[in-house]
């Protein structure tokens, strides 16, 4: 193994949902799923919900997102803090990240050294209204949407005891031929929801900032909530606004560096453009 087969990385958590952050010219494109999948293992690997390999754009940043599982996704919105946190670190304190699913704009509100309170705009929603499915043992009722990426959410008085498996269901049901991601909603009062999530790619998480928005969009959207929100998961809270159709879904949440390091993807090979050193 040699200096050229290593690849650094930079670890953060936004509500105990983990990324890895990634210069892209470290890894080519090609090698990127592969690549996810191994650095992702939380046994052979460092450990991780997924990758975002970043590109310096302007004043702010290109970004690809890969789950844990290689494929591809996209938009995260605590992975899109998770970068912005460890970037502020260096001076970074507003700008656009570009990602798959258009711009997203990030701004820090507050923080020092490891911690940073930071803002996202992920833009409006896209409300595509309710949706019953049939997954075992019977029929699930919920609300379509996308907030870049795929999003289905289920209002419940409780959480089911089951809900990881109906999540698993729903992610994989034929009507989302490129799967989606799950969301179980509980109202706890008009400014206040409890979630589960069902993260497409990853399976069960602590946290999800598109997932987060998504609840609070579903819980406005029927009636049952009010701008703005506090979501608890079980990473921790985070503040949703929204003020209706059309308008953009604000994100507010933490974010915490955790680790800087070198990761040797033995058997690999990165490709082309390989480097001991992305620039992070």
């Amino acid at each position: 193994m040699t200096a050229d087969h290593s690849v650094r990385f930079v670890k953060a958590e936004a509500n105990g949902n983990d990324f890895l952050v990634v210069d892209a010219a470290a890894v080519g494109a090609a090698g990127r799923p592969e690549f996810a999948r191994a650095i992702c293992d939380r046994h052979r690997g460092v450990g991780a919900d997924g990758v975002e390999f970043v590109r310096p754009r302007g004043s702010g940043f290109e970004l690809e997102l890969f789950n844990a599982d290689g494929s591809e996704a996209e938009v995260s919105g605590n992975g899109t803090r998770c970068v912005a946190a460890f970037y502020a670190k260096h001076g970074f304190r507003e700008g656009v990240l570009e990602t798959k699913a258009g711009p997203r704009t990030a701004r820090v509100l507050e923080g020092l050294g490891a911690t940073w309170m930071i803002e996202i705009d992920l833009g409006p929603p896209r409300i595509d209204g309710p949706r019953v499915l049939a997954v075992p043992p019977g029929e699930v009722v919920g609300t379509e949407l996308s907030m870049g990426n795929p999003q289905f959410q289920v209002l419940v008085d409780e959480f089911p005891a089951n809900w990881v498996e109906l999540g698993a269901a729903i992610e994989k049901h034929p009507h989302f031929p490129q799967h989606t991601n799950v969301g179980f909603v509980r109202v706890v009062n008009r400014h206040h929801l409890e979630v589960r999530i069902f993260e497409r790619g990853v399976g069960p998480t602590n946290s999800s900032g598109t997932g987060t928005s998504a609840a609070a969009v579903a819980a406005i959207a029927a009636g049952l909530a009010d701008s703005p929100v506090e979501v608890s998961s079980p990473g921790g809270k985070q503040k949703v606004t929204w003020a209706g159709e059309g308008h953009s879904v604000k994100l507010i949440g933490p974010a915490t560096i955790l680790a800087e390091g070198v990761f040797y993807p033995h058997g690999l090979h990165p490709g082309p453009g390989s480097s001991p050193n992305p620039g992070l």
